[in-house]
């Protein structure tokens, strides 16, 4: 994608009615807005530079941030309608009771807040503390990924705390601690630029990331070559030098063979691998079998197309390893991400500039949500809540004595089978979606009916709060001051454009009071979110996402700052490594062997067909917000069953055609989009869509050793033609939610 030019014309010519923004002097039709406020994009960890219009108190349009350094203005089609939800019909305005019968009724902040509280107090005191439930969202700021890691544990003292980044970003992290002693990409993205060979894994860019093409075109514009390795030839494979269509769920596979090559043929930097790393004669090993012939009758790739990629891969000087969902999400995640690190490590092409590798944050504060402390099995700085030194360090940082801070608790899957066993009775969640989110979700719906009470604090009424007994009605992103970490690393500022409408409230007023009425006030006295940010800093001191030479004024100075930081007068930290001193207690990256394994369900005689699910440009997450805005819902009114015409002509399939797709979770009926783009042995369905368009009623629950992360991509499915042709916009009786 081009640079955005300055001119008001030419941004006009280039993205016409979809661009809020007027050439003539002033607002002519409308009246002037009364601020033009400098933030953030609420979606994707890109987490793009945009201002927001403001009038009345309300936001009424945006402007292009020219200077923020990574967009530079650029936006996509749901970072340019993004404020469209704002004001939105469906906005939650005053907390809502469940009155059997009647449905939702409005209800006083005092008796909703009571009516926590006592179910809070209630349940633990009949079950344990740790029969109440917290899941957290990270599309929150790191202020307020802070304070629910904190509120669980220190005012509602349950260990069950858990986030919907266990969706996401948790095969990552887990990889590149075990890597690096670490978890963030290594570079800015602008090091892109100047890599010579770039290889993308698992990650749609052009349609989840889209303002991280520019980087890569500028890459391609400077002759650098692209390796694009996903089922489908997404968009970026369409004009990629190599495009591997690995079959779901080999991914490891192909990069033991691609480092077997790499030795094989002494394409190899012995001096960092020697003097900087440990436990490469082990993992080389582990690959000596993994022969490109048996790579390709694996993965169903051809045995030239590996050897080419192996080839450009090793014979580099600068590149650049960009991976995300797409080989994350599985039982195996890890290893896949092991695999690629692997290939980075044995090359030496890290800690220098425009040689790095990273994790494309998914989630709006995918990165930094993952640092702050409000997963079951991390404290503030990226701590380990079983590490004795780390307890106590957190302990004194919040005032409570060691013994009195909750250990490890379940992940967001595992909460969710513990309240199938009634282990688990009450839950809060925050700006999380599991209904549409989790796998199996039918299952999902089961486990919500059989709380004994759940309570959901949101600005929509979102799927799953439907089942709430109590919604307390939430502030949208740019409702409250604070910061957010971006897939580069960057903590930036999140201004507060408007305040909450209506009865509404910010969502750290409600955890403050909430934890005031469970009797920890004296915990939680802030006065505003740069003080929670300060003791963030403070909590994250001598950790690795180390954050205490941050400040507000800091990053309002620098247009962000990248951590780690560890002190004020520390400039951050743009490119990790560059001392080649990891973070790991040897100071060296470590290499970790890795087996190739079969998904955790494969294809039989019954069930023959790979299913894989994911995003489309025009939906974000779990659609809560996208599916409000109609100009994104208008591009993609509804999931399509992907299918390559010869896999469709095995079936009698017919485009549009309404086709029945059934696993051993349940059965789902779509449309088919029968396009050449897939390999012919798979189907893709994407899963922003609820109730009966939910691709996640098919998907399997089974986790990652590790991670604990789901295996949404990969599970084996059956096809059945339904004879009808559906027509766009059109309602079919199995449509209803």
């Amino acid at each position: 994608m081009a640079k955005l030019p300055a001119s008001p014309e030419k941004l006009i010519s280039d993205f016409g009615p979809h661009l809020n923004y007027a050439p003539q002097e002033g607002y002519p039709g409308r009246d002037e807005p009364d601020a033009s406020v400098k933030t953030h994009c609420c979606f994707c960890g890109m987490q793009c530079g945009i201002q927001l219009l403001v009038k009345n108190n309300k936001v009424v349009g945006f402007e292009p941030w020219m200077e923020f350094p990574f967009n530079e203005g650029r936006l996509c089609p749901k970072g340019i309608q993004r404020y469209l939800q704002d004001n939105h019909p469906d906005r939650l305005l005053e907390p809502l009771q469940r009155v059997e019968g009647e449905g939702f009724k409005p209800v006083s902040w005092d008796k909703a807040m009571d009516r926590v509280t006592s179910e809070i107090q209630r349940i633990q005191d009949a079950y344990g503390k740790d029969a109440f439930a917290v899941l957290s969202g990270v599309s929150l700021t790191n202020e307020k990924s802070y304070l629910m890691g904190k509120f669980a544990r220190v005012a509602i003292k349950t260990s069950n705390l858990d986030y919907n980044g266990r969706l996401c970003m948790v095969s990552a992290g887990a990889g590149n601690k075990k890597a690096f002693g670490l978890d963030r990409t290594s570079n800015t993205y602008a090091d892109l630029e100047h890599a010579e060979v770039i290889i993308v894994a698992g990650a749609n860019v052009s349609e989840t990331f889209p303002t991280l093409t520019h980087w890569l075109w500028r890459a391609r514009d400077n002759g650098a070559k692209l390796i694009v390795i996903d089922p489908r030839v997404i968009p970026l494979a369409r004009t990629a030098d190599i495009h591997l269509p690995v079959k779901p769920g080999t991914d490891s596979a192909l990069y033991g063979a691609m480092l077997k090559y790499l030795g094989d043929h002494d394409m190899l930097d012995h001096d960092f691998i020697n003097n900087h790393t440990t436990g490469f004669e082990e993992t080389l090993s582990a690959v000596q079998d993994y022969t490109l012939e048996w790579a390709a009758a694996t993965t169903g790739i051809e045995i030239e197309k590996i050897r080419q990629a192996a080839e450009l891969w090793g014979k580099a000087k600068t590149s650049f390893l960009l991976h995300a969902r797409g080989i994350e999400h599985h039982s195996k995640g890890v290893d896949n991400v092991l695999g690629c690190i692997n290939l980075v490590l044995a090359t030496g092409r890290i800690g220098r500039p425009y040689c790095g590798y990273g994790t494309i944050t998914g989630q709006g504060n995918g990165q930094g949500g993952r640092e702050q402390g409000h997963k079951c099995d991390q404290l503030p700085g990226n701590r380990d809540i079983t590490n004795p030194e780390h307890r106590a360090y957190v302990a004194g940082v919040w005032g409570i004595p060691e013994s009195e801070l909750p250990g490890k608790g379940l992940t967001a899957w595992e909460l969710i089978e513990a309240i199938h066993r009634g282990e688990v009775k009450g839950l809060l969640s925050i700006c999380f979606n599991p209904l549409v989110s989790l796998p199996n979700n039918n299952y999902v719906r089961e486990a919500l009916e059989k709380l004994e009470f759940y309570v959901a604090i949101d600005f929509f009424l979102s799927e799953t709060a439907r089942h709430a007994d109590i919604v307390l009605a939430g502030s949208l992103h740019e409702e409250e001051e604070g910061t957010v970490t971006t897939a580069e690393g960057r903590v930036v500022r999140i201004r507060r454009a408007v305040t909450p409408p209506g009865n509404a409230r910010a969502d750290t007023a409600i955890i403050l009071e909430l934890a005031a009425r469970l009797g920890a006030k004296d915990k939680f006295t802030y006065a505003d979110s740069e003080a929670i940010f300060n003791e963030l800093r403070v909590a994250s001191k001598g950790g690795t996402a180390d954050y205490f030479g941050i400040t507000y004024k800091k990053i309002e100075d620098n247009m962000g700052v990248f951590w780690p930081c560890p002190s004020e007068d520390h400039p951050g930290t743009p490119r990790l490594w560059e001392d080649k001193k990891f973070a790991t207690p040897d100071g060296k990256a470590h290499f970790n062997p890795v087996k190739f394994k079969e998904p955790s369900e494969v294809t039989d005689a019954e069930f023959p067909v790979v299913l894989t699910t994911g995003r489309v440009v025009s939906q974000y997450l779990s659609g809560s917000q996208t599916r409000r805005i109609g100009k994104l819902v208008n591009l993609i009114p509804e999931p399509l069953l992907e299918i390559h015409p010869a896999l469709a002509s095995t079936y009698n399939i017919r485009q549009r055609e309404m086709v029945r797709v059934t696993t051993r979770r349940g059965t789902a009926e779509f449309p088919a989009n029968i396009v050449e783009t897939i390999r012919k042995d798979t189907v893709f369905i994407p899963y922003h869509w609820p109730g009966k368009k939910s691709a996640n009623q098919l998907t399997i629950g089974t986790l990652d050793p590790i991670s604990k992360i789901p295996e949404f991509k990969v599970c084996a499915c059956r096809l059945t033609p339904l004879g009808v042709i559906s027509t766009p916009g059109e309602t079919h009786a199995f449509d209803s939610i």
